[in-house]
């Protein structure tokens, strides 16, 4: 493929990347947009999937608006470790006040992504995967110890497939039989510096949602990920004017209208109302009080047991 054939063809594939997505953050399309060529460059030249590559990116910076990836260019949480020479930050991760690496250009910080990867032993089994299994590459991450978070190879995985990296990926390089190795797993972390101002998603019943933040509003919310405010509070069955503590599940799209197979019923404990549990498990509360033949007048009672589908 000609140098001007591949150009059009990866930017074939970010116009799609956006043509499939209906609930995106912006703050990810935009990051998306400006550093797909540098995973694409990174996949070209060392084998490292584009969309783990850009994964990483953007859950590790998240989406490049964190404060500690605006002062460092470090998109990747890349600690300094004995073998650093270069500039530095201090940032509390695991432990209070870590030193991390600190550069002139985010391109640096992608390149150095995959110094780090292709020089240490304890990444190496990573390079014998199929360059276009994003899964068994977000796994061995964690299991040579990229990160200490128990999800984090979830958190990977959920990111390429909303945001449909994983078409960057595919015609590059052909299937390769993956070879998994059995070494131990690594417990030292290279950290997870995730933004403040982004949201991660979620689902709950195959239903999108995100935890609120400090200062968010449905509207904000709604806001950053290009959705009419009214269909956000429609979604949560809510009050437009209605305000948003910090930690309350917002849903993104439409609940559904019953709760998946392996949750029949529910047993209600104290504290908790209709409203909450239609949330608990992303069900419409009119289809809720439905399921159960409940009035909508009246409430539940702690230890009654509700059906969900």
């Amino acid at each position: 493929m000609t140098g001007n054939k591949r150009s059009i063809f990866y930017l074939y594939l970010v116009f799609n990347l956006f043509s499939f997505a209906q609930i995106r953050n912006q703050a990810y399309l935009s990051y998306i947009e400006q550093y797909y060529p540098l995973a694409v460059k990174q996949q070209k030249e060392h084998n490292i999937p584009a969309s783990i590559v850009l994964a990483q990116g953007l859950l590790e910076s998240g989406a490049g608006k964190s404060d500690f990836a605006r002062q460092s260019n470090n998109h990747f949480g890349i600690k300094c470790n004995t073998d650093w020479k270069g500039d530095r930050i201090f940032h509390d991760d695991d432990e209070k006040g870590e030193c991390f690496r600190k550069y002139d250009q985010v391109i640096d910080s992608y390149e150095d992504h995959a110094s780090f990867l292709k020089n240490r032993p304890r990444y190496a089994f990573l390079f014998k995967l199929s360059p276009i299994d994003y899964e068994a590459w977000a796994h061995g991450l964690k299991k040579a110890g990229y990160a200490t978070d128990p999800s984090y190879p979830f958190k990977l995985i959920s990111i390429i497939e909303d945001y449909n990296l994983h078409r960057l990926d595919i015609g590059n390089y052909a299937a390769t039989s993956m070879i998994r190795d059995n070494s131990s797993a690594y417990t030292a972390s290279m950290g997870t510096i995730e933004a403040k101002s982004s949201h991660s998603v979620f689902r709950v019943n195959a239903v999108k949602f995100v935890i609120s933040l400090d200062g968010d509003t449905y509207a904000k919310i709604a806001e950053e990920f290009n959705m009419d405010s009214e269909r956000v509070c429609e979604y949560n069955e809510v009050d437009f004017k209605a305000s948003l503590a910090v930690g309350i599940r917002v849903f993104i799209e439409q609940k559904k209208s019953k709760a998946p197979k392996e949750c029949e019923t529910h047993v209600v404990q104290e504290a908790e109302s209709m409203y909450s549990i239609s949330q608990d498990y992303a069900i419409k509360i009119e289809n809720l009080y439905q399921l159960n033949k409940i009035p909508y007048t009246e409430g539940v009672s702690f230890g009654q047991i509700l059906k969900l589908r």
